[in-house]
C-alpha cells in the first residue's frame, strides 16, 4: 500500500532536510517541488528568456526537458541532461527563482509534473510503489490534497533566518543574518502572493520547529505520518 506524505513550508523551515529523513526512514520516495522551480529558473536564464515575459516564461517551462531524481539519500536534478542541482543553489538563482514562481501558467505545468511524479510512485517509481514525500509550498492545497498525510512544517522568523544563514554562510552571526534576510523573507513574501505556506489549511498538521532539533523535528513529523495513517486504517 503506497504511501503520500505532502510537507508545505516557509523558507528556512526546515522542510527539505527534514522531508528528505523522513523519505529515507520510511523508505519512500522524494520530490523537492522547490528544486523544480529553481530548475526552470535555470532553464529560462540559460535559454535567454525574460523573466519578466510570463508567457515566453511559460513557452520554454513546458518545453523543459526535466529529470527528477528522488532517491532521498541522493536526490538529483538534471535539465536536458546538465546536473543542475549545485547551479539552482546559486544566489543568482535565489534571487529569480520567485518570477517563475509566480507566473501562474507555468506554476501550472510544474503542477502537473509534480502531480504526474508523485502518482507514478504510488505504484512503481524510485519506491517501487511505496510512496513519496513530497514538500514545497503548495503541496497540501493544490499538488497533492489527496495526500495520505498533510504536514506544514513551519517556524519563528528568527529561527528561520539562522537556519538560513548558517546553512548559507556558514554562521548566524549579525552579518550572516543581514544577507540572509532578503533571500529568505523576500522570496516567501513574493511566493504568497500566489499561493498560502504560512497557515495551515483544513485537515493539514502544523509542526513548529522553532524549538526543535532537527532529529526532533523529523521525530515529530514522523510521529504526525503515523498517528495519521493509524486513524486512517
Amino acid at each position: 500500500m503506497s504511501t503520500v506524505v505532502a510537507v508545505d513550508g516557509p523558507s528556512g523551515s526546515g522542510k527539505s532536510s527534514v522531508s528528505r529523513e523522513v523519505a529515507a526512514r520510511l523508505g519512500l520516495a522524494y520530490l523537492d517541488t522547490g528544486a523544480m522551480y529553481r530548475a526552470a529558473t535555470w532553464w529560462c536564464t540559460h535559454q535567454g528568456v525574460d523573466l519578466a515575459d510570463g508567457t515566453a516564461v511559460t513557452a520554454a517551462v513546458r518545453a523543459m526537458p526535466l529529470v527528477m531524481g528522488m532517491d532521498p539519500a541522493a536526490p538529483t536534478v538534471h535539465v536536458d541532461g546538465h546536473d543542475v542541482a549545485a547551479a539552482i543553489r546559486t544566489t543568482e538563482i535565489s534571487a529569480a527563482v520567485s518570477a517563475v514562481a509566480t507566473t501562474l501558467d507555468a506554476r501550472a505545468e510544474l503542477g502537473a509534473r509534480q502531480r504526474a511524479l508523485i502518482d507514478a510512485e504510488r505504484t512503481g517509481g524510485f519506491s517501487a510503489g511505496r510512496g513519496v514525500v513530497a514538500e514545497g509550498r503548495d503541496i497540501t492545497t493544490v499538488v497533492a490534497p489527496d495526500a495520505d498525510v498533510r504536514v506544514l512544517l513551519t517556524a519563528s522568523e528568527e529561527a528561520r533566518l539562522a537556519r538560513r544563514a548558517r546553512e548559507v554562510h556558514g554562521t548566524d552571526d549579525a552579518a550572516a543574518l543581514a544577507a540572509t534576510h532578503d533571500q529568505v523573507l523576500r522570496r516567501d513574501a513574493d511566493d504568497s502572493t500566489v499561493v498560502q505556506f504560512h497557515v495551515a489549511a483544513d485537515g493539514v498538521v502544523t509542526v513548529d520547529s522553532s524549538h526543535l532539533t532537527y532529529e526532533g523535528t523529523v521525530e515529530a513529523v514522523l510521529d504526525v505520518v503515523a498517528r495519521t495513517l493509524a486513524v486512517r486504517s
